[in-house]
C-alpha cells in the first residue's frame, strides 16, 4: 500500500506565520555537518533509552512469571508503556537511514495475527486465513508444528525460534517478536472493539500452579525469550550508532546536504506516509480497530505523540533522556533561521501545532475514549480529533518541503499512503 511521493508535486499551502517570540538563538557557526553529527548523537541517545528502559521491562517480567499476581502483571504492563517513550522517539530516524530500516521490523513490526503466538477468541478472530497457514499455529499450546509442509520444534521456546517464527512464510503479519508480540502476550486481545476497554489478559495465565488457558510455562517462556530478544536487537542498534558503527559510517560517507536528504527524508516519511496515513488516517477510516498501532493495550494515543514528538526532536536538535538530561546541539532549525528566519518559525508552529492535536488525543483516551472509541461509526467527535492530528501532519509535511527547497537538497523521497493520496482505492479492496 506505500508508495513513494515525489517531492515537488505541490507544497501543501499554508500562509507564513510571523517570527515567534520562542526562537531559540542559532548555535554558533552552524554547519551542515555538525547537525548531521548531533542528529547521530541524538539517535544514539534515544536507543540506548530503548535498550534501558527494555531492561526495565525485563526485571518487570521476571518479577511477574517469579510471582504472578495482579501486581505483577500491572507492574510489567506499566513497564512496557514506559518502554514505548524512547523507542516511539526514535522512529524518525527510520526512513532514509537503511540499517535502521531494514532492523525496524523485528522490533516494531504490526499489525500481527496473535493466532500464532497464543490462544484467540474464534468468535472475533476467525479460526483460519487463506493468507496465513500459521494463522492460529498457536506456538505456546504446541511443542511440535508442521504447517505448511514445514516442521518445527518448538519444544523449547528461545530467541532463537522466535527470530525463526517472525515473519515465517513470507507472510508479514506473522509477527512473533518485538514490542508488540510482548504487548499481545501481557494484555491479550481486546475484544472490545470500539467500545472501552483494553486487553484482559488474565494474570493466572502465568501462574503454573492455578493455571488459566493451559500451557502457563510455556507462555512465560514465550514472554522471557521476546523480551530477551527485544534487548539484544535494541543492543544491536545501539552499537549501530556508536562510532564506527554501521548507522555512523552510512551518515559519515555521506556529504553535509546528502546527510541533511536523510534527516528530511525521515521526518517527512514519518509524518506523512507512516503517522499520518498507514497508522491513524487508515484506522480513521475503516473504523478498524485491528488498523490500531498498540491495539492489545490502547496505548496508540501515547504511541502517536511520541512518534510526532520524535520529529520535533530532530528539528530541533533536542532530546529530553528517560533520567532528565537535555540532549541539545546543531539543529536543523539553526540552519532554516539562517536562511530564512520565517521560515524556521513556520515550521515550529506546524510542529507545535501536531503535538497540541496529539495531546488532544492523549486527553481523550485519559477521559475514557482512546483511539479505538475515537474512530467508532458515528463517533464524529472522536474522529475529528483523529482527522485534525491527520491534518497537522500532512500540513507539517509541506513546510518540510520547503525546508528542503529552501536547503536546496535533492535525492529526498517522503514516503506516500494510498490512505492519504488514494482513499478510493483503500474503500474498494
Amino acid at each position: 500500500m506505500n508508495f513513494r511521493r515525489t517531492l515537488g508535486a505541490g507544497l501543501i499551502g499554508a500562509a507564513l506565520f510571523s517570527p515567534l517570540a520562542l526562537s531559540s538563538a542559532v548555535h554558533a557557526a552552524t554547519t551542515a555537518e555538525a547537525v548531521v553529527e548531533h542528529y547521530a548523537d541524538i539517535a544514539l541517545a534515544k536507543y540506548e533509552d530503548s535498550l534501558t528502559s527494555a531492561q526495565a521491562l525485563k526485571s518487570a517480567v521476571e518479577a511477574l512469571i517469579a510471582s504472578p499476581s495482579e501486581e505483577t502483571l500491572r507492574a510489567a504492563r506499566s513497564a512496557w508503556i514506559d518502554a514505548r517513550v524512547p523507542y516511539q522517539q526514535s522512529e524518525a530516524f527510520r526512513f532514509g537511514n537503511p540499517v535502521v530500516d531494514d532492523w525496524e521490523g523485528r522490533v516494531n513490526a504490526w499489525p500481527l495475527d496473535e493466532g500464532l503466538i497464543d490462544y484467540v477468541s474464534t468468535d472475533r478472530y476467525g479460526s483460519e486465513s487463506y493468507e496465513n497457514p500459521f494463522y492460529t499455529a498457536n506456538v505456546i499450546a504446541n511443542p511440535k508444528l508442521e504447517i505448511s509442509g514445514q516442521t518445527i520444534d518448538a519444544t523449547e521456546i528461545t530467541p532463537a525460534l522466535i527470530q525463526q517464527l517472525h515473519e515465517i512464510d513470507g507472510v508479514e503479519a506473522n509477527v512473533a517478536s518485538g514490542y508488540h508480540a510482548i504487548e499481545f502476550l501481557l494484555w491479550g486481545q481486546d475484544l472490545n472493539g470500539t467500545k472501552p476497554g483494553a486487553g484482559e489478559r488474565p494474570w493466572t495465565d502465568f501462574d503454573t500452579t492455578n493455571c488459566t488457558h493451559g500451557h502457563c510455562e510455556r507462555r512465560s517462556q514465550y514472554l522471557l525469550s521476546a523480551t530477551n530478544l527485544l534487548i539484544s536487537d535494541l543492543e544491536e542498534m545501539v552499537g549501530a550508532w556508536k562510532e564506527g558503527g554501521e548507522a555512523r559510517q552510512f551518515l559519515d560517507g555521506k556529504n553535509g546536504k546528502e546527510g541533511l536528504a536523510v534527516i528530511t527524508t525521515g521526518m517527512g516519511s514519518l509524518a506523512y506516509g507512516e503517522l499520518g496515513g498507514e497508522r491513524t488516517k487508515l484506522g480513521l477510516m475503516l473504523h478498524d480497530p485491528e488498523e490500531e498501532h498498540d491495539c492489545f493495550s490502547d496505548n496508540t494515543h501515547w504511541s502517536h505523540y511520541y512518534d510526532a514528538k520524535g520529529i520535533q526532536n530532530v528539528y530541533l536538535g533536542q532530546y529530553t533522556r528517560i533520567d532528565g538530561t537535555l540532549v541539545d546541539g546543531p539543529s536543523l532549525s539553526d540552519l532554516v533561521a539562517e536562511a530564512d528566519p520565517a521560515l524556521d518559525q513556520k515550521m515550529r508552529q506546524h510542529l507545535n501545532t501536531t503535538q497540541q492535536n496529539a495531546q488532544a488525543m492523549v486527553d481523550s483516551a485519559q477521559s475514557g475514549a482512546p483511539f479505538d472509541v475515537m474512530i467508532a461509526p458515528g463517533n464524529t467527535e472522536g474522529g475529528q480529533l483523529i482527522q485534525n492530528f491527520v491534518d497537522s501532519l500532512v500540513a507539517q509535511t509541506g513546510v518540510t518541503e520547503e525546508v528542503i527547497a529552501k536547503l536546496e537538497l535533492s535525492d529526498v523521497h517522503v514516503e506516500g499512503s494510498d490512505s492519504l493520496d488514494n482513499p478510493s482505492a483503500v474503500m474498494a479492496e
